[in-house]
């Protein structure tokens, strides 16, 4: 099973949670006792005292028998639902909904919507809606003589258990929704980092490969002159003059494959470094596509555009061909790219003849992991944002300004960059 796949079921740290319980349970004791022993407040303070050291007990179980660093779901269910409860009964003791430490009572199953599953969340939510009810109807008195002289309304005393419902309802809402963008994005931030890397080891092994095609071309070439003199000399030897035709094309073989790997035979070792205008930049990314697409690229530039090299960029050069990579996906036949540029600002344009953007996530698109709701094309175009979300991140990070929409002028989708000639300099 992937790491992805797995890592979701332990998603609490022990530690974390041991030391979050330590703090609950030293501001409970000190409540109960500063109530009791100074104000002189009357209750249970025997049973109260009970149902803390029960917590206490449950934290030590956590430190010396429960072994694991993470809590996987179920184990961090359970104690949660523990601290509900223990939560619960202390204030069951204590007056019940007119207790104001029941705000207290919604933080665990807060606490859980962010951190577990969605299945556990509702669970918890749903119990504590319960202990919420359950203490609006039934629960002992204020401590006295506070239930000597506090007495409220019908109104004010039922509004209170309904705000604390609306309250965990709403915040448990914002909490999750936060809570799965937070970790699609970071899962997506991830898998960039990892074809960032990958883009980079394969510049490595291209550097590694031109560098090989110029050390191996001296023994290949003395292989080479060798089987030919050898052919000469052993003409009339039918079976061995097969063999020696075998090694000289075998040879050849081999240079063409060291020409191919070196990216240019006749650029010098640091052709990788070199560096590039925007026109080369997307004139090496066109070419690429069109030695495997079918599709027709019209690419349109100003003559008198900023012809200014910069550093050539793997993150520039990879998110640019996400974007080109997607109008190429995306289109019916033909891909339109523009390169503008004047005294302050270069401007490339990425259109397609495609559908364009679905209007569902039009205002969305920059976001991981979208998916359009009604979807009538076919399931291997419809992606899932990470291309655009690779790019875009890619390019803002190198001063790029992005702007996804459909285009006005043609059927499909269309990608401004701009940048401005100043930012260029710094990349």
């Amino acid at each position: 099973m992937k790491f992805f796949e797995t890592s979701k079921y332990h998603t609490l740290k022990k530690s974390t949670y041991i030391s979050l319980r330590w703090i609950a349970i030293i501001g409970q004791l000190i409540s109960i006792n500063v109530v009791y022993f100074y104000f002189n407040f009357k209750f249970d303070y025997i049973y109260s005292s009970l149902i803390i050291f029960f917590g206490i007990l449950s934290n030590i179980y956590l430190i010396l028998i429960y072994k694991k660093t993470q809590l996987s779901d179920r184990s961090a269910l359970i104690f949660l639902l523990i601290d509900i409860l223990q939560l619960g009964a202390l204030i069951y003791l204590t007056g019940g909904i007119l207790n104001p430490f029941i705000i207290f009572l919604i933080i665990p199953s807060v606490f859980a919507s962010s951190n577990l599953s969605l299945r556990t969340n509702s669970f918890l939510v749903v119990i504590t809606i319960l202990i919420i009810i359950y203490l609006t109807f039934y629960s002992n008195d204020l401590p006295s003589p506070l239930n000597d002289h506090f007495h409220v309304s019908d109104y004010y005393y039922y509004s209170i258990p309904i705000s604390l419902i609306i309250a965990l309802v709403f915040l448990n809402y914002f909490a999750i929704i936060f809570g799965t963008e937070s970790r699609l994005r970071k899962e997506a931030l991830t898998q960039m980092e990892g074809v960032m890397a990958k883009e980079h080891e394969m510049l490595s092994l291209g550097g590694q490969a031109a560098a090989a095609a110029h050390s191996l071309g001296t023994p290949l070439s003395t292989i080479k002159i060798i089987t030919l003199e050898l052919s000469k000399q052993l003409q009339g030897n039918k079976e061995i003059m097969q063999d020696i035709e075998l090694l000289s094309s075998q040879v050849e073989r081999c240079n063409q494959i060291l020409k191919r790997l070196s990216l240019n035979p006749n650029e010098e070792d640091d052709f990788i470094d070199e560096d590039l205008t925007i026109r080369d930049y997307l004139k090496e990314i066109i070419s690429s596509f069109k030695e495997t697409s079918n599709k027709e690229f019209i690419f349109n530039f100003d003559q008198d555009s900023n012809q200014k090299k910069i550093t050539k960029s793997i993150e520039i050069f990879y998110g640019l061909r996400n974007f080109i990579g997607n109008a190429n996906k995306f289109s019916l036949s033909k891909i339109f790219i523009s390169l503008k540029s004047d005294n302050e600002f270069t401007e490339i344009s990425i259109e397609d003849d495609g559908n364009g953007y679905p209007s569902e996530i039009l205002s969305k698109i920059g976001e991981p992991y979208l998916r359009p709701i009604s979807n009538n094309n076919n399931d291997s175009k419809t992606g899932l944002g990470l291309g655009i979300f690779i790019g875009k991140t890619l390019l803002e990070k190198n001063f790029a300004k992005i702007n996804c929409q459909n285009s006005k002028t043609r059927s499909g989708a269309e990608v401004k960059i701009q940048w401005k000639n100043k930012d260029l300099s710094k990349v």
